[in-house]
């Protein structure tokens, strides 16, 4: 056998999000084939080489069922979470889904789907948050409520080993970052947007050591496991939480706003101070490369409009 026929197969839905398109590097990194989903042609990262675009809709069963046969891997990133309900149930819930029984019908063996720490309950007082944390309930917010049905829905299909991916904030420099570019920019034109809760706990992670986790478990370098602990339960549905050093919304709020030199109003309230915890992570091998200052540093830089400057 070649080595290049001896490489899992990864699909990757999603391929042109800041996501999508680092986990395509990192996959290509760990070795594997990947085969980018995009909407439109030549939307898949130019950058990389060894890329096979597919371009087509994901939620569409029939290119869903084709895209899919005979890969080794799934990885579902897509969710529009800046759309109304209805379409981020359209798009995250049915597609998803749809996409993951085709998947099953093929015989694919795992799938990775990107999910949030927004589904877990982190309300003042809860304290740290494992994987075995509660649940946000209906009122949570349109985001977190459709994310955790798209998490329940996962679940409920059997036949394939499944990774539920649980980052919190996502940092790292592309135009469509949330907190890299579109948060920012809200604080820079809208002067209601700077509130803070100096103590608030920041949850974060930088999207290269979130694209590894994904890489790692899409391509195989991490073994099933009986034990939740060591890696993902064979035939199961495993969560995986990931997060980077503690920081609070001071460093974040206070990194942003010296970059556009403008003021933070801190406000006196309740907040969550825990942590998200990644033991569960960390016991399959992952490590975060990226540091709260790199990050911070990249963030400032690209606020202000510079060349990045962030080392792992």
């Amino acid at each position: 056998m070649s080595e290049q026929s001896a490489a899992p197969v990864v699909v990757v839905t999603g391929a042109n999000g800041l996501v999508g398109a680092r986990t395509c590097a990192a996959l290509l990194a760990h070795g594997a084939r990947v085969r980018a989903v995009v909407r439109r042609e030549g939307a898949a990262p130019q950058d990389v080489k060894g890329i096979e675009e597919v371009v087509g809709d994901f939620a569409d069963s029939s290119f869903a069922a084709q895209v899919v046969r005979g890969a080794d891997t799934v990885v579902t990133t897509v969710h529009p979470m800046g759309s109304d309900r209805s379409a981020q149930e359209e798009v995250g819930l049915t597609g998803t889904t749809t996409f993951l029984r085709a998947a099953v019908e093929a015989g694919v063996g795992r799938h990775v789907h990107v999910s949030t720490a927004g589904v877990y309950v982190r309300d003042p007082g809860t304290g740290d948050v494992d994987e075995a944390g509660a649940l946000v309930g209906d009122g949570a917010g349109t985001y977190p409520e459709v994310k955790r049905d798209v998490d329940a829905a996962i679940a409920e299909i059997g036949g394939i080993t499944r990774v539920l991916v649980r980052p919190p904030a996502i940092l790292g420099a592309a135009e469509s970052s949330v907190w890299n570019t579109l948060r920012p920019a809200a604080l820079r034109d809208d002067p209601e947007q700077r509130h803070g809760i100096a103590d608030k706990t920041f949850a974060w992670v930088h999207v290269d050591d979130l694209a590894d986790l994904v890489a790692l478990v899409a391509g195989g370098a991490i073994a099933d496991s009986e034990d939740p602990s060591r890696g993902p339960v064979p035939g199961g549905c495993t969560p995986v939480n990931l997060a980077g050093e503690p920081a609070t919304e001071e460093r974040y709020l206070r990194t942003v706003a010296d970059a556009l030199g403008v003021e933070i109003t801190w406000d006196d309230e309740p907040a969550w101070t825990g942590q998200l915890l990644t033991g569960r992570a960390r016991g399959w091998g992952w490590t975060p490369r990226v540091t709260l200052d790199s990050a911070m540093a990249e963030l400032a830089s690209g606020v202000r409009g510079g060349p990045e400057d962030r080392e792992g």
